[in-house]
């Protein structure tokens, strides 16, 4: 919501100026930025790994939750290791994504997990594991009011980012400006 408040109101400010909106994986809106062909992103990132050459914003900064029905077996426990999680098939969103740059740091040091599918969605995400295809991985808002039962994921440290990203070279009078809108629609400094 707040995106769309930033575009309305720089749309109101500036009629006269054109926006695009494309949807992407996170890595290729990183690429559309840095050749030139996007001027602001929202992406996802994990924290401690901005993106290089790139401007950022952090909007949000969350824990990794696994997410399942409430008659999944991990329900037992208010609370997961990514041991526990890697004992059942998992549903996440795929390579290119900021939960899933998180996700496979996490597993790279506690080896293989099962995979189930995958998918660009959330709610599909969700939806995949309310019909017992996996353990859903995401980030904590993510979750809310999707009927599943969220468990923090205790040894994934590392936080899921959403972001603004933009290329470090001065942007143009326009970028600028939508960013400013942006950062004020977000919460952040003009």
């Amino acid at each position: 919501t707040p995106l769309f408040d930033a575009l309305a109101g720089f749309h109101r400010a500036h009629p006269g100026i054109g926006i695009s909106l494309l949807e992407d994986a996170s890595d290729q809106l990183f690429e559309r930025l840095r050749c030139g062909a996007a001027d602001l992103c929202l992406v996802g990132y994990a924290d401690g790994d901005p993106p290089a050459g790139l401007g950022t914003h952090p909007i949000v900064r969350e824990r990794l939750v696994a997410a399942v029905p409430d008659s999944h077996p991990l329900c037992a426990a208010g609370r997961v290791t990514l041991d526990d999680v890697r004992r059942h098939p998992v549903v996440c969103l795929p390579e290119g994504t900021g939960i899933r740059a998180v996700f496979d740091r996490a597993c790279t040091a506690a080896g293989s997990i099962r995979q189930s599918p995958s998918s660009s969605g959330p709610r599909a995400v969700l939806d995949l594991a309310a019909r017992g295809m996996g353990v859903a991985i995401l980030s904590e808002s993510m979750l809310e009011g999707r009927g599943l039962h969220p468990l923090l994921i205790d040894d994934v440290h590392d936080l899921d980012v959403l972001g603004l990203a933009w290329r470090h070279t001065p942007p143009g009078p326009a970028v600028r400006e939508l960013l400013r809108h942006a950062r004020a629609a977000f919460g952040g400094p003009a």
